[in-house]
């Protein structure tokens, strides 16, 4: 994403005046605030676009760390269901089962 404006192109914006021209100190306020608002954005929109490319890439490695969980040899439903089980009450405690 590209911005039209840079902050320094606001700071340095020279406006003429006229005969009944606005109160130069408050634009000026005004456009302080607007260049303050203006480089958080900047700021938020590149920490953001790091952190897609570094989501976008880890979710590409993904695939390539996890191997399917196969059953082992002559397994049973009743066996992968009694070591499930098992696994259940070592990470969860008793309670469950009480």
């Amino acid at each position: 994403m590209e911005f039209k404006l840079k902050a320094s192109d606001i700071l340095e914006k020279e406006f003429k005046t006229g005969l009944r021209g606005y109160n130069q100190e408050e634009v000026d306020m005004f456009l302080d605030d607007i260049i303050q608002d203006y480089e958080a954005f900047e700021k938020k929109v590149s920490q953001l676009q790091l952190e897609n490319k570094q989501l976008r890439e880890e979710l590409a490695e993904a695939p390539k760390r996890t191997a399917p969980v196969q059953p082992a040899a002559g397994a049973t439903n009743f066996d992968i269901l009694k070591r499930l089980s098992h696994l259940e009450k070592h990470v969860f405690g008793a309670k469950l089962y009480e």
